[in-house]
């Protein structure tokens, strides 16, 4: 595997592309953010934004949300800097940890917003993650919709033209530069956000395993539909000089906002992905995939913002990357699959000059909230 000269990330993270120095498209990228973006003139487009939605109707915006770090501070910005009205939107994947619970109720509590929690079906849901591994290596497609799609529709449905995201695709991968503006479009969303498999496909695979209507939800409006409804998306990163750890700080401080340790990932990142019961999992699947894991991911963002060294982070992915995450057993159990079935079903997925060894991998530590977790499947 050949990997960036500056970060860490290998030739085979998606979209990556490497310069004549070695340096990938994403580090290249944070430069541009950087040094070639005039970040006053980009906050006087988004007070713009906001001047055109502001009191036309019930919500100014919605803000699509989990709890994590990310729609944390989004929620905070909006509410508390950009003095606007949201309509919070929870997609619910079956799937939130006990620390989200208690932080939710403590950010909705201190901002003062109204929420609307969306949670499908379990049957449903339980049938296309499983369906979803197979086809892709990764069980979170109906996540990736619910978020997105289903936002999208109550949007239209709601009337709410605006929808503000958080982190510009930029930040992590080459599919964008930070000198383009993301916008709601079909393509962007077909492109970045299904994993190449859209709702209708997904119904066809199945083959009448669910009924159609139960994939609306997770159904892109068409650009028709999205034109004629007026809608905006906009994601905060393309307006404000985003810094995840500062974020954090200013969550933590304003709302009491809580970490919590995540599977494969160093303590001090104990912010990153802290939502989900099977993010570990899916970091597994990466690596099983790709050769690397979130920890990597992490520390290529520390590179970038100049807060670690390269040999530092070497040596951090290989302590934390690649382990088995202890919440494989029930996640397992959940999509009733043994592990050599899991494993296989991965490798088909495997990324070109990785090649993935199970005999080499070490098992990781149960997390202290584990014994909490449902295990009705």
């Amino acid at each position: 595997m050949k990997y960036c000269t500056k970060c860490v990330l290998p030739d085979t993270t998606d979209a990556i592309a490497f310069d004549q120095d070695g340096v990938c498209n994403v580090c290249r990228a944070a430069e541009v953010k950087k040094s070639k973006i005039d970040w006053q003139e980009r906050g006087k487009m988004l007070a713009r934004i906001i001047e055109k939605h502001k009191d036309k109707g019930e919500y100014d915006c919605i803000v699509p949300f989990s709890g994590g770090k990310d729609s944390v501070f989004q929620l905070w910005y909006v509410v508390r800097v950009l003095g606007i009205k949201p309509l919070v939107v929870r997609y619910n994947h079956w799937g939130f940890r006990p620390i989200i619970y208690k932080n939710c109720d403590k950010v909705f509590k201190k901002l003062g917003v109204d929420v609307v929690e969306f949670q499908a079906n379990w049957h449903v849901v339980k049938k296309l993650m499983k369906h979803a591994l197979e086809k892709t290596g990764d069980s979170c497609w109906h996540c990736h919709l619910g978020v997105f799609a289903n936002t999208l529709r109550l949007a239209i449905k709601f009337n709410i033209p605006l929808i503000i995201y958080g982190e510009s695709s930029a930040e992590y991968a080459g599919h964008l530069s930070f000198e383009e503006i993301q916008s709601a479009n079909t393509e962007f969303f077909n492109k970045i956000v299904n994993l190449g498999i859209d709702a209708d496909t997904m119904y066809e695979q199945l083959n009448g395993q669910i009924e159609k209507r139960e994939l609306i939800k997770y159904t892109v409006p068409t650009q028709e539909e999205l034109e004629k409804a007026g809608i905006e998306a906009i994601w905060l990163g393309n307006y404000i000089e985003w810094d995840t750890k500062s974020n954090v700080e200013t969550i933590k401080k304003e709302l009491g906002w809580e970490g919590a340790p995540v599977e494969g990932i160093p303590p001090q990142y104990d912010y990153e992905k802290i939502e989900c019961m099977w993010q570990g999992v899916r970091d597994y699947c990466k690596y099983i995939k790709r050769g690397n894991g979130r920890t990597n991911h992490l520390c290529c963002i520390d590179i970038r913002n100049g807060r670690m060294t390269r040999d530092e982070a070497v040596e951090l992915c290989k302590q934390y990357d690649g382990k088995r995450p202890a919440s494989l057993d029930l996640y397992l159990q959940m999509l009733e699959l043994t592990e050599d079935e899991f494993i296989k079903i991965l490798q088909k997925n495997q990324v070109y000059d990785w090649g993935f060894d199970a005999n080499k991998i070490e098992k990781g530590q149960e997390l202290p909230d584990m014994k909490y977790w449902s295990r009705e499947f």
